[in-house]
């Protein structure tokens, strides 16, 4: 049993084309404060390694998916904790110490609150739905910055290989393995994807693919609507 407070962190950070945001996300994680950091990317064309190892972090290639990217980078570190990041996503300056004292309190897993940036006044009304529905459901999205415990990780097999819902499949299981933790602490994400397809358009196809997803259609199927 791990001691109380004793957490040893990985962060996994997911990456594909993402030079504009890389650098403000692994500087969020605190790179001087002994983490493991590890930025799985997948094939990008953009300049996103070469930031990425310009702030000394450790870049490993990965076919694409976000799925595949986040097991292979879980494989490639040590620690007790993951924590999934996404490279558009930032974290609070007190993520470590909340994240661990939740695991001391007994949590398996959890996820922080989200504040979406960006201009539309609809943003903010968008994350605390998010916020709120997912503190309800106990199902979470990976700009929530989602955390497990590694030994429940590798029990429940990590995310399944798919192309679009894997949070979701992964939230579904962590449900079932022990106490999860909604964190009142805030991670700050892009909200360039809304602002890009419309806020009121991208509200219903999300709610729209999660429908379908939760009916049984194939999430490769998903895949290719969302697109």
């Amino acid at each position: 049993m791990t001691p109380a407070g004793r957490w040893s962190v990985c962060v996994v950070v997911p990456a594909l084309d993402e030079a504009t945001e890389i650098e403000a996300s692994l500087r969020s994680v605190g790179l001087d404060d002994g983490h493991e950091v590890v930025v799985v990317d997948g094939g990008s064309r953009d300049d996103t390694v070469l930031r990425a190892e310009g702030l000394g972090v450790r870049v490993i290639p990965s076919p694409p998916g976000r799925a595949t990217q986040m097991n292979q980078g879980a494989a490639s570190t040590r620690g007790d904790l993951l924590l999934f990041l996404h490279a558009d996503t930032r974290l609070p300056a007190n993520w470590s110490s909340v994240v661990r004292a939740a695991m001391d309190e007994g949590a398996v897993a959890g996820r922080f609150d989200v504040e979406l940036r960006g201009d539309h006044p609809m943003l903010r009304v968008v994350a605390r739905a998010i916020n709120l529905r997912s503190r309800w459901s106990r199902i979470y999205t990976g700009d929530q910055a989602i955390f497990v415990r590694r030994s429940v990780f590798d029990e429940i097999g990590g995310y399944e290989p798919i192309l679009l819902m894997e949070d979701l499949a992964l939230s579904r299981r962590l449900k079932e393995a022990g106490p999860i933790a909604s964190l009142r602490a805030t991670v700050s994400t892009s909200g360039r994807r809304w602002e890009e397809r419309g806020v009121f358009r991208t509200i219903a196809l999300m709610w729209w693919l999660r429908f379908l997803y939760f009916v049984g259609v194939s999430p490769d199927r998903l895949a290719r609507m969302y697109r």
